[in-house]
């Protein structure tokens, strides 16, 4: 259902009328089709571990076979973006878990957020690499759960389930603060998140006087790309200390000048880091902090837009079979990217041919093509790889 973007239960039931669909489903998986009622039935029994551990063992498959080795920064870091997003939201308690939010008029809503870890890579992957949701104990509690609350959790898992995974966490402006920092020294984690004007005001201030009395800590790049020039100078400032913790900040400005139109735009980045930046190091940090959108663009966008329905209601009164679906979400999306950014699937991207397009074939022709079994057979024994831009 997830890879197919089918969107719900329903429409993936429809599938079943189409006459090749099921033949083809039969051949393909060597199992019969099932209803998605059978299924919403085994996705309430579930325990939500065990989805979990089938991502867990698909994304260390990767890591074994160093697939994504060579989008580490520094050739040894692996980047892990950390943010939380909505999934699910109603009008009335959905279940004992839900966080609530009440308007100045007084109205309640019940809904409920998930913390994501993703594996982020230059060429567009955002991986799911560990899950843990943002929801309120059951019974009395003083503070209701937060996504700061929610991350040393996940941080906990994050480490048990890769101990030896050298990681830099990627987070957004949320992130800088004493506990942070904290656990990744704790898990000996790299970090770059991004620092937004009146966070840590001690910081700030230690940037202002260090600024005017160093040097030797600026660097400029240009770079023309089509009827666009690019021009990013950083600056930077090494070892301030916050409460015991040597950090590092540097800010890029970025100007895109339009060479057509004569117009140009300033966009600003800052961001801390643990790592010392100098000026062989400085464009690759300053780029790895803006690389956390992805789990927004690539990750979150992508699955509430583009098919997958995140913010779908899969399961409306059973929040075990909400969390199931939202973990088959999270694995089809990793094996649908595995196929996209594949080399052999992109030299299909030719002329007007776009990815919904090429999807929108796929799926007609397992509703209007009967496959041949030997063709499938044929496949399944030919030995290959895959290759990523």
């Amino acid at each position: 259902m997830m890879i197919t973007k089918s969107g719900s239960r329903n429409e993936f039931n429809n599938y079943r009328d189409e006459w090749a669909f099921e033949k083809n489903y039969h051949k393909l998986f060597k199992m019969r089709l099932p209803h998605m009622d059978t299924v919403n039935n085994v996705m309430r029994k579930l325990a939500t571990t065990e989805l979990e551990l089938l991502k867990f063992h698909m994304i260390r498959t990767l890591l074994k076979k160093k697939s994504l080795h060579k989008f580490r920064l520094f050739n040894k870091y692996f980047e892990i973006a950390v943010d939380g997003t909505g999934i699910m939201s109603f009008s009335e308690r959905h279940c004992k878990k839900c966080l609530t939010k009440t308007s100045k008029k007084g109205k309640t809503s019940y809904f409920h957020n998930v913390l994501e870890a993703k594996l982020i890579c230059s060429n567009g992957f955002s991986l799911s690499i560990e899950t843990e949701w943002i929801e309120n104990p059951e019974g009395d509690f003083d503070k209701q759960d937060a996504e700061l609350k929610a991350f040393s959790r996940l941080a906990s898992k994050l480490h048990k389930m890769f101990p030896r995974l050298p990681i830099c966490i990627a987070a957004d402006g949320l992130y800088p603060n004493q506990t942070f920092f904290k656990i990744c020294k704790k898990y000996n984690w790299r970090f770059v998140v991004t620092f937004k004007d009146g966070n840590l005001p001690s910081v700030w201030k230690e940037v202002e006087i260090l600024n005017s009395i160093t040097s030797d800590n600026s660097l400029k790049q240009a770079i023309t790309i089509g009827a666009e020039r690019i021009i990013d100078e950083y600056i930077w400032i090494n070892e301030i200390d916050y409460k015991g913790f040597l950090i590092n900040w540097i800010e890029c400005t970025e100007t895109i000048q339009k060479i057509d139109e004569e117009k140009e735009e300033v966009k600003r980045f800052v961001h801390l880091t643990d790592m010392n930046i100098d000026k062989n190091s400085a464009a690759e940090i300053s780029q790895t902090g803006r690389l956390r959108w992805k789990i927004e663009n690539e990750g979150f966008n992508t699955q509430k837009n583009q098919g997958y329905n995140l913010k779908h209601k899969y399961s409306r009164v059973n929040l075990t079979a909400a969390k199931n679906y939202y973990q088959c979400i999270q694995i089809a999306h990793l094996i649908n990217q595995l196929l996209i950014l594949s080399n052999e699937f992109q030299k299909l991207l030719k002329g007007k041919a776009t990815i919904k397009h090429l999807w929108s074939s796929m799926i007609a022709y397992l509703f209007c093509v009967e496959i041949d079994r030997g063709i499938i057979e044929k496949l399944s024994n030919r030995r290959m790889q895959v290759r990523f831009l």
